[in-house]
């Protein structure tokens, strides 16, 4: 494999809930079925020997513990709702004794959200023995890192918004319930396309999976993978519902992108 070559694990492929959901007794809840245990939604994509994280999940720790993840070099956030950013405080586990502060990436908004949500982080006043070494920065355009080309693109979530982000053929689109044109413009292309796919039915903040699939076929991905999923979906029976192409995501999946 390249240093060049872009590996993708799904660390969590759930929606906010988590999947099984707290007290369910629904046949997905008590599937004994792998692919339907669902922690909430985030993903690490890995390239030269770097490690950059999407969202900070509600189960960043056991995510890192069941894949054996011991480095994070910087985060991409899409947004500041729970289940994307409360795993903040496990980032501190990722700073090397005397290194350098994670930079962490995402939208004026998520960043402003993230400096009132979580001040003691970057409070000096704060004694720092027990608070993650963070470095907030903008993701207001392309912007470079690790020798590869970032693009952000503005998403609409529900009356809220969020950021979908493109590396190189691969791009990341959760939460959300419409991808804006000047957005759509940039996602022709791609090798592998992760993008919201929440449940069947209609949702008023997420793509439901038909809407997914029309957006996947309308930018013409190569290959789609289907996150942030709820109980509604169970992955025996619905993946086999699917076109070709399309595939629902489930934790620890991992993809390599080769670089051409």
């Amino acid at each position: 494999m390249s240093d060049k070559d872009l590996t993708i694990t799904i660390l969590g492929s759930g929606t906010s809930t988590g999947v099984p959901i707290i007290g369910c007794r629904c046949a997905v809840c008590s599937s004994s079925e792998p692919r339907n245990r669902r922690t909430r939604c985030s993903a690490l994509v890995s390239w030269g020997g770097r490690n950059v994280l999407i969202d900070s999940s509600t189960d960043l720790r056991q995510q890192a513990l069941r894949e054996g993840l011991s480095r994070i070099d910087a985060v991409f956030y899409t947004h500041t709702h729970a289940d994307h950013v409360h795993g903040i405080d496990d980032l501190r586990a990722f700073n090397p004794p005397g290194g350098e502060a994670i930079p962490i990436y995402g939208s004026a908004e998520s960043i402003a959200s993230i400096h009132r949500g979580f001040g003691y982080i970057f409070n000096d006043e704060e004694a720092s023995g027990y608070r993650p070494r963070l470095a907030t920065c903008r993701a207001d355009g392309d912007f470079e890192l690790f020798g590869r080309q970032i693009r952000p693109l503005p998403l609409v979530h529900g009356p809220g918004r969020s950021l979908g982000y493109r590396i190189g053929s691969f791009a990341y689109l959760t939460d959300c319930s419409a991808v804006p044109e000047a957005s759509e413009a940039q996602l022709q292309g791609l090798s592998l396309l992760v993008i919201d796919g929440l449940r069947f039915k209609p949702h008023a903040s997420h793509f439901n999976i038909p809407q997914a699939v029309e957006f996947a076929a309308r930018v013409g991905a190569g290959r789609t993978l289907l996150t942030h999923l709820t109980h509604d979906v169970d992955h025996r029976r619905h993946a086999a519902l699917l076109p070709e192409g399309v595939e629902l995501a489930y934790d620890g999946q991992r993809i390599i992108l080769e670089f051409p």
